[in-house]
């Protein structure tokens, strides 16, 4: 299978169906955004994801927000979007400055925010995080996003931490094992300010993509995996 597919029920263990190939035959995809709280949330939910797009699609666009950073993190944030997104075409990088752990008391600027991105990008493909992720930025930028862009594909990545919130995902995108090994080799490399802390390590991440690579039955054995509220198909 080239991309992505629905998690299947009992029933349908050996009938899966892709709905969205990474090659534009279902669903073309030109633009991507990728939405993150803060630095390093779009790399460790979804940069295995984007890593396998611009392998099979070079000179995609790419838009990519990380709504609060500031110094190292700052940095950081840069030169995670730099390092994943080499294969890209055209591509733009916000990085801005809400309060970190305090986005849902900032709900009326974020809001305003997005109502200015809605007016200047229009993605095929919106990666987000999770609405029901335990981390209160990041539900917050779940929220404001599928009012934003509700006529637009969204799937919400996964961070894995301390509360266990992971849920049971619907969409999964299969990953080689040079993808896997690539994406935890830059989020090592990238992420500086992270590594003291005991969660954010090789084994953290490959072990999640090792996981949901059984779920998806991977042929190299990793994926990422997605939670996705609607898919309109026609």
């Amino acid at each position: 299978m080239a991309g992505l597919e629905p998690a299947p029920t009992a029933g349908q263990l050996g009938q899966r169906l892709s709905v969205l190939s990474v090659n534009g035959a279902a669903l073309p995809i030109s633009r991507i955004l990728c939405l993150g709280a803060h630095s390093d949330d779009i790399e460790i939910g979804c940069g295995g994801t984007l890593l396998k797009l611009l392998d099979e699609r070079p000179g995609l666009a790419v838009d990519w927000v990380v709504l609060s950073a500031s110094g190292e993190r700052r940095e950081e944030a840069q030169a995670g979007a730099d390092r994943f997104l080499t294969k890209a075409g055209e591509r733009s990088t916000s990085v801005l400055d809400f309060r970190e752990r305090y986005f849902p008391y900032e709900g009326a600027a974020l809001k305003s925010y997005f109502d200015e991105l809605g007016t200047r990008s229009s993605p095929d493909l919106v990666l987000s995080p999770y609405l029901r992720d335990a981390h209160q930025d990041h539900r917050t930028v779940a929220e404001i996003a599928a009012a934003t862009f509700r006529d637009h594909l969204i799937l919400e990545y996964e961070i894995p931490k301390y509360d266990g919130d992971l849920g049971q995902p619907s969409v999964y995108v299969q990953l080689s094992a040079e993808q896997a090994t690539r994406k935890v080799a830059l989020l090592m490399d990238t992420f500086a300010t992270q590594l003291a802390r005991p969660w954010f390590t090789e084994e953290t991440f490959r072990s999640l993509m090792r996981i949901r690579g059984i779920e998806a039955k991977a042929p190299d054995g990793y994926a990422e995996a997605f939670h996705c509220r609607r898919m309109v198909m026609s």
